[in-house]
């Protein structure tokens, strides 16, 4: 069998036009690609996690302690920056409290509220997180080389920084 190079593809949004070898009902996606990376980096975190110790934490858990740190967030916060309900956040967090990664302490702004606040054993799991998610990112860049790698975290800034929810 042999392989012949498609040509290429135009397509156009708005003011952007994508010249691409890949056709768009082919795929994969970007997202898709985004996505199998994300799902890459996540069971490094949470294979390092394991092996620090952690063993009373399930995936669910450890997703709580990426960035930005869940430290003085309220519960509702936490469930609106993670698109889930405040019933599976509120049990999420309910076994990090029992487990002695967290308390929920009151809210000093507002009294029927609760806030989320790091035990030093949060904190060194938390630490941990951000330790095997920078190790990850170095691994990325080395299978990218400095350039490419440069270049896609350049590029993943900026994407990040357009599509950021605005707070209400």
């Amino acid at each position: 069998m042999t392989l012949v190079p498609r040509p290429p593809v135009d397509r156009s949004y708005g003011n952007l036009t994508i010249v691409s070898n890949v056709s768009a009902e082919s795929g994969p996606y970007v997202g898709a690609m985004m996505r199998l990376t994300d799902e890459w980096v996540r069971e490094l975190i949470f294979a390092g996690v394991l092996t620090a110790g952690h063993n009373d934490l399930n995936r669910a858990h450890v997703a709580l302690f990426r960035y930005e740190s869940l430290d003085g967030l309220r519960p509702t916060e936490l469930a609106d920056r993670l698109r889930i309900t405040k019933q599976s956040i509120n049990d999420l967090l309910g076994h990090l409290e029992q487990h002695g990664y967290i308390v929920r302490d009151h809210d000093p702004t507002d009294g029927r509220a609760r806030v989320i606040r790091l035990t030093t054993e949060g904190r060194r799991l938390c630490a941990t997180v951000r330790n095997h998610a920078r190790s990850a990112e170095l691994q990325i860049a080395e299978l990218l080389g400095p350039r490419r790698f440069t270049e896609l975290r350049a590029t993943l800034e900026t994407l990040a920084d357009a599509l950021r929810p605005t707070p209400h």
